[in-house]
């Protein structure tokens, strides 16, 4: 078993979001991390057209959830691909692929080389992405976007009440993070089946699963607490793009702090598989309000 992959879950739409991630690791992987990437099996012939196999493991998404008898096809089926994905992602693990994954969503790309100590600590125990949410509260407050702020506290408090924990609220994101199959198993053992759940169950009660799995790690202390800033920059939101981008950040200065780049796919849709048309236009009028903005600034 591998001390630490890469792995990524994608699908037809972002399959050009995936090709540049392919190829960004490509460049930036001195320590030859195996990487991993997951579609559904009717996308499969995609994928590989588009991004080659070259350094690339194909797996179906159908493989993984297999991995988990408990886990209901049928139910599984009839969940919104925003829900399954993060099933797909949160299964992984089962395959005992490796110890540890750092899991990696399409929409992002390094912008820098990763080794495998910028993922474990000497002794082997994976980082773990642990943080209030400041600069993203801070963005929310600035730009009077007050539901920002909400939405992380009402988060916080469900997923808290879950474990019956108190005290500090902690997000265990932005993606990419490092991932423990201990963290996963001691869930799914100590907290899910003792209540005849599955991890499906789990994300249709609450569906984060960087918050499952955090909480899961404060509860039971699978492995030793590494705590660490967010690995990636992350754009949620486009207004957050622009207004950055304005203060001079571009992704040669952003690679002195980041590993890499994630610009969300919900608001970017320049790399949508098959709407050209529209995304020709889209980028047309994000580029004109751009523009306004820069004058009114």
């Amino acid at each position: 078993m591998k001390d630490i992959v890469l792995y990524c879950k994608s699908y037809n739409r972002d399959v050009i979001r995936a090709a540049r991630l392919a190829e960004s690791i490509r460049k930036h992987n001195p320590s030859n991390l195996p990487f991993y990437l997951s579609c559904p099996a009717a996308d499969m012939s995609l994928f590989k057209d588009t991004i080659g196999t070259d350094s690339v493991i194909f797996l179906s998404d159908e493989e993984i959830i297999s991995a988990n008898t408990s886990i209901d096809q049928a139910a599984f089926n009839a969940l919104p691909g925003g829900v399954t994905q993060q099933i797909v992602k949160s299964e992984f693990w089962r395959l005992n692929i490796a110890e540890n994954y750092f899991c990696l969503d399409s929409d992002s790309y390094f912008l820098r080389d990763c080794k495998q100590s910028d993922l474990l600590t000497p002794s082997g125990i994976p980082y773990t992405v642990m943080n209030e949410s400041l600069e993203l509260r801070t963005f929310g407050a600035v730009h009077r976007h007050e539901k920002i702020a909400r939405n992380i506290n009402a988060d916080c408090q469900t997923i808290m009440g879950i474990f019956g924990r108190t005290g500090r609220r902690y997000d265990f994101g932005p993606l990419p993070v490092v991932w423990s199959r201990r963290v996963w198993s001691d869930l799914a053992t100590q907290f899910l089946e003792p209540k005849n759940m599955s991890f499906l169950d789990a994300m249709v009660l609450f569906p984060s699963e960087m918050r499952w799995y955090g909480e899961a790690l404060l509860a039971y202390r699978s492995i030793e607490l590494w705590p660490v800033e967010t690995l990636f920059r992350c754009y949620h939101y486009e207004q957050q793009y622009i207004t950055a981008k304005q203060s001079g950040e571009t992704d040669e200065a952003l690679s002195q702090a980041y590993l890499g780049v994630c610009v969300q796919s919900n608001w970017d849709k320049g790399f949508d598989y098959g709407q050209k048309k529209k995304n020709i236009l889209s980028r047309f009028v994000r580029s004109f309000k751009r523009r306004v903005l820069h004058r009114l600034t």
